[in-house]
């Protein structure tokens, strides 16, 4: 079995496309998983073949990544309108990234919307590899009714329902016919020293000659062939499925290229995972491709024996061993992972290349009973396994399941998958901004705790003094009693309760870069305790914190913000509006026509950060986030913040 992915963005007519691509010879086979993601069997050329399709939004980049681990070579559907050229740009990022051969389709090609050679060079500022017309198009008006390839010099006339009928090339379309077929081979002769010669010496290189190039040249990863179509109309599709089946690479091409990515041992390489999902009364199903002989029901695979095994692209039991290449679905193999390069023995993490694009959308997941409560951690973690474009955390303060998701089409995807397959019902809400306090003046007190409950009673005596620290240092503690007013086995209390203080300022949050040193004191022989000086400093420290005129500290986050470079004008206004610096900007060196933002963004903004840069990006631009520091916050923003959030709010 041979496979490819079909990836790019939404509304290119990817889906179209598989399907007329998998019935030019009969009937496919085809499932769905819950994420949207299609496999399709088929027969081509006496051929069995597999493609692979993932929903076109950028939410679900990870899902055509993990695809294309499993995969011997790809198409990128792209739009014809050169305007629509950067919404390919996160699919061709990450096509050079994983190192696949690409054939780049430039589909709907009916809809007159601009010029081939347009579109190309559109392309080609987010491509570090040459994009090489193998076709240009025979038009009348605006309209494109045939194509001529440019190494058999063959002309074709697209018929509705019907195959395209060879045709004599027309005499308006020998002049470009010439120029890109010239440029074709000057392409490729830098690849092929026999060609080079060939043309230097003015001499026409065959056909069979060149298609043998041409496929080299693929396999090798060296460019990527443009051809086009419509394939809602079935125009070009057949040419395609062609220059698939005679120049994508073979499966164990997949399985070296793998091996060297990932550190393994070729010949220990038994196949790979590439998805994963749950379904209700089924458990988790895994899809993985063979790499390797001997792959059958209860064969070591991963560390443990696989479980049943079906059909990928219908639910039918698989008897017998697989061969390599084959794409099947594991039933009840919970220990495999996806993605993985798996052995007999053990499952490998997959290369870097196929690490997700950072979740940007944060909310709190609110189990709709106490049963879903119950329930809902460990069906995070599950889900987690099956999602790397996932993540799950707490809260700070109140333990709450956090998650972030690739954004909201991802979100209303867990969700379906938590109340459909594990009966789990949740709403959503944003995540309470992690708020901190400090104080800006010293303040001096003296605290007596004395407490008579019969019998031995309770004393402890402390002087403390509580000052500013610098932005960062911290709590900090000292002590310069003299004298032993305190016993110095005390003073550990003294310092447990001064930090227990910290807990709760009197804005009420954690109280941040403050120094409290104990002055002096008093102890009783038989009433003092450990506790009571614990408590003595506890209650002291919260006195002069309410005297030390607090402030209300803001979380600020650094963040890198990944753009196209035609996007590049409108990140300062976006990041200015929100109250945010920006540090600098680099190009990317890892991915053509794409800029790298550093940027200070006060944390409260991220989720409007999110909103704005999806919106000015079209949905490509995305950033990743650390802490960096707090600064302090003023004015009637904080105060609506203290009544929100802190002492101003109500309880529950």
């Amino acid at each position: 079995m041979r496979c490819f992915t079909v990836l790019g963005p939404s509304q290119t007519g990817k889906s179209t496309l598989v399907a007329k691509l998998a019935s030019l010879d009969g009937p496919p086979r085809k499932s769905v998983s819950p994420y949207g993601s299609s496999t399709t069997e088929f027969e081509f050329a006496g051929e069995t073949w597999c493609a692979l399709d993932t929903p076109g939004t950028n939410e679900s980049l990870a899902l055509a990544q993990d695809a294309l681990l499993a995969s011997d070579a790809c198409i990128l559907c792209v739009s014809p309108a050169p305007d629509e050229a950067v919404l390919a740009a996160p699919y061709l990022r990450v096509v050079e990234a994983s190192g696949i051969p690409c054939i780049l389709f430039v589909n709907r090609i009916d809809e007159p919307r601009g010029r081939i050679r347009d579109v190309i060079a559109s392309l080609q500022a987010y491509s570090g590899h040459s994009l090489v017309l193998r076709q240009v198009p025979i038009r009348e008006g605006e309209k494109i009714v045939g194509s001529c390839d440019l190494i058999s010099e063959r002309a074709w006339r697209y018929r509705e329902g019907q195959p395209s009928a060879l045709i004599q090339l027309p005499e308006s379309v020998a002049e470009r016919e010439h120029e890109a077929r010239s440029e074709l081979l000057e392409q490729l002769s830098e690849f092929d020293d026999w060609l080079l010669e060939e043309i230097v010496e003015d001499r026409e290189p065959a056909s069979d000659a060149l298609f043998s190039i041409a496929s080299r040249v693929l396999r090798e990863n060296r460019i990527i062939p443009v051809l086009f179509g419509a394939a809602s109309h079935a125009n070009g599709v057949k040419r395609l499925m062609k220059a698939l089946r005679h120049e994508a690479p073979p499966v164990a091409a997949l399985r070296g290229r793998l091996a060297a990515a990932g550190g393994v041992e070729e010949s220990a390489l038994t196949a790979v995972s590439f998805h994963a999902y749950y379904r209700a009364n089924i458990g988790k199903t895994v899809l993985v491709r063979a790499l390797a002989d001997g792959l059958k029901q209860g064969a070591a695979l991963g560390g443990a024996g696989l479980g049943a095994v079906q059909e990928a692209g219908a639910a039918r039991p698989i008897a017998g061993s697989m061969s390599p290449g084959h794409v099947f679905a594991a039933i009840k193999s919970d220990h495999l992972p996806a993605p993985a390069l798996l052995t007999a023995t053990a499952a490998k993490a997959p290369p870097e290349w196929t690490e997700p694009p950072t979740p940007m959308l944060e909310r709190i997941l609110m189990p709709g009973s106490e049963r879903d409560e119950t329930k809902l951690s460990a069906t995070l973690a599950k889900l987690a396994e099956t999602d790397r474009g996932l993540r799950v955390m707490q809260e700070e303060g109140t333990g709450a399941a956090l998650i972030c998701a690739q954004g909201p089409m991802h979100l209303r995807d867990l969700r379906k998958t938590l109340s459909e397959v594990f009966r789990v019902e949740v709403t959503d809400r944003s995540p309470n901004p992690v708020y901190r306090e400090t104080i800006s003046k010293s303040s001096n007190i003296h605290y007596r705790h004395r407490k008579q409950t019969g019998g031995a009673g309770q004393f402890a005596d402390v002087q403390l003094s509580v000052r500013p620290n610098e932005r960062g240092q911290g709590f900090t503690f000292a002590e310069t009693v003299k004298g032993g007013t305190v016993p110095r086995n005390y003073i550990p209390a003294v310092e447990a309760g001064a930090r227990e203080a910290m807990e709760k300022g009197p804005l009420g949050f954690r109280v941040i870069d403050v120094d409290v040193t104990l002055t002096d004191g008093q102890y009783h022989a038989v009433d003092s305790s450990e506790f009571a000086f614990r408590a003595a400093a506890k209650m002291g420290v919260k006195q002069a914190l309410s005297q030390a005129s607090a402030v209300l500290m803001q979380p600020v986050a650094r963040v890198e913000i990944h753009i196209p470079s035609v996007f590049s004008g409108g990140v300062v206004a976006i990041v200015s509006s929100l109250r945010g610096q920006v540090l600098g900007f680099d190009r990317d060196e890892s991915a053509k026509g794409w800029d790298i933002f550093r940027a200070l963004v006060p944390a409260g903004a991220l989720e409007e950060l999110t909103r704005a840069l999806r919106s000015a990006t079209q949905g490509i631009g995305y950033f990743s986030k650390t802490f960096d520091h707090f600064e302090e916050l003023y004015g009637k923003e904080a105060e609506a913040i203290v009544n929100a959030h802190g002492a101003g709010s109500h309880p529950g």
